[in-house]
This record gives C-alpha cells, sequence and structure tokens, in this order.
C-alpha cells in the first residue's frame, strides 16, 4: 500500500511537470524568452548605471527576482487551470491532495525557469565569485522566497475567478516584492525616512542576506540573524495562511 501511494504520488508530480513545464517549454519558447526578459533588463540596467560597480549585486538580486517571478508566475497558471480549463475541480475529486498538487506545480515553475538559474549562475562563477558557503546561502535564500511566492500564489489563484484579474494580481506583486525593494542595489542608496518603507517586504531582507553572502555587503552578525529570522518567518507565516485561507474546494 505504501509503495503504491509513493507511485501516485511521484506520477502526479510528473504529470504536473509535464503539464506546466515540458509542455510549454516544447511548444511555447517566446514564452521562455519572457520570463527571462525581467530580471536580466534589471541586470543590465544596473550595470550601465553603476558602470559595472554593483554587478554583484545585481546578479544576486536577479537570483531573487527570478525565484519571486517563478513563484508568481505560478499564481496565473494555477488560475487559468482553475478559472477556464476547470482543472481544479478535477485534481479535488481525485485522490491528489492539495500539498502535492502545489509541489507538483511549483516543481514545474522551477524546471521552467531553470535557464535563468543556470546563466546566472554562470555570471556569478565568471564575475561574483561567491564563496561554497556564500552559494549555500543564496541557494537557502532563494528557496525560502520560492516557497513564500508560490504560497501567496496558490491562496491568490484560489480566489481569482478570471485570468486577468489573475494578471493583475501578479504584475502588481512582483512589483511590490522584486522591483521597489532594494533588490538589485544596496539598501544604503534609498535615503532615510524612505529606507524604511523598504524593510516592509521579505526580499529586503533576502537581499541583504546574498548581498551579505557575496562580501559585497557588511553586516553584522546581530543585524545578519535579523534578517535570517524575519525571512524565515514571512515564509512560515505565508505557508501557513494558505494552508489555512485557501478556497481548495468551491464553496
Amino acid at each position: 500500500m505504501a509503495g503504491t501511494r509513493k507511485k501516485s504520488f511521484w506520477s502526479q508530480i510528473l504529470a504536473s511537470v509535464l503539464v506546466n513545464a515540458v509542455y510549454p517549454m516544447e511548444n511555447m519558447p517566446v514564452m521562455l524568452i519572457n520570463s527571462m526578459l525581467a530580471p536580466f533588463a534589471f541586470l543590465l540596467v544596473i550595470y550601465f548605471v553603476s558602470s559595472g560597480t554593483l554587478l554583484t549585486v545585481a546578479i544576486v538580486g536577479a537570483f531573487v527576482m527570478t525565484m519571486v517571478s517563478a513563484g508568481m508566475a505560478l499564481q496565473s497558471d494555477l488560475s487559468h487551470l482553475k478559472n477556464d480549463m476547470r482543472f481544479q475541480d478535477m485534481v479535488v475529486s481525485s485522490p491528489t491532495s492539495a500539498l502535492t498538487y502545489i509541489l507538483g506545480m511549483g516543481l514545474a515553475e522551477l524546471i521552467y525557469f531553470l535557464p535563468n538559474i543556470v546563466i546566472l549562475t554562470i555570471l556569478a562563477a565568471l564575475f561574483a565569485h561567491v564563496t561554497a558557503v556564500g552559494a549555500l546561502v543564496i541557494a537557502a535564500v532563494m528557496l525560502l522566497m520560492f516557497a513564500f511566492a508560490i504560497s501567496l500564489s496558490f491562496l491568490l489563484s484560489t480566489f481569482t475567478v478570471d485570468i486577468i484579474q489573475s494578471w493583475a494580481f501578479t504584475g502588481m506583486v512582483s512589483t511590490l516584492l522584486s522591483t521597489l525593494p532594494p533588490v538589485y542595489y544596496p539598501i544604503t542608496y534609498i535615503p532615510l525616512p524612505w529606507r524604511y518603507l523598504a524593510y516592509l517586504s521579505p526580499t529586503t531582507y533576502a537581499a541583504q542576506i546574498a548581498q551579505s553572502a557575496t562580501g559585497f555587503l557588511a553586516v553584522s552578525p546581530l543585524h545578519l540573524a535579523f534578517d535570517w529570522t524575519i525571512l524565515i518567518l514571512a515564509s512560515v507565516v505565508m505557508i501557513v495562511v494558505a494552508a489555512k485561507k485557501t478556497r481548495w474546494r468551491e464553496p
């Protein structure tokens, strides 16, 4: 029985990956280009404006933005499948749990954004010169931001009634999380008192940790511990809220 459940779990994960990653990558490659535009466009702008002095920060910022974009893209995909294809109704009536569904769709988004991650990894190896420990720190930050983003996406997708509404949510949240906060540049570049507004976004703490891991930003151990605490807490709270407030079944 346990073996059957395990096989069913992985077959459901594979189905999500095939539907939401492999199929669009094979049949709509232009969407891949679209997913790469925002992170690399911001990277290039910061590079040219700073004459290359913020290249390292821009690269780690692109990592953070990619994970936020991947997580928030899930919201549009889930909304389309739920409202246009009525796919969620079929999933609800099947043995597939909400957790299995979101894990499979989340993995599909990671695979879909894998080209971004690979290119950024190459750029980091060439220009950022991050240590092995620093790379692990950045990877942990990326996973936490992805967990936060997909939880928020899943929550929003179950409340949206139209794909256009979903696009609005995706654009708005992505801007608030990855464009306005100091993801591509140090927070010290924001003058007071506007700097305090940046701390309302969890990506600010993620960026500070990542920038510290590259050696670009000097952060005290106490401040770094605080950043980790806020980032982990924000991710856990969002996961719990999504688990409790998500409309998995229609009332």
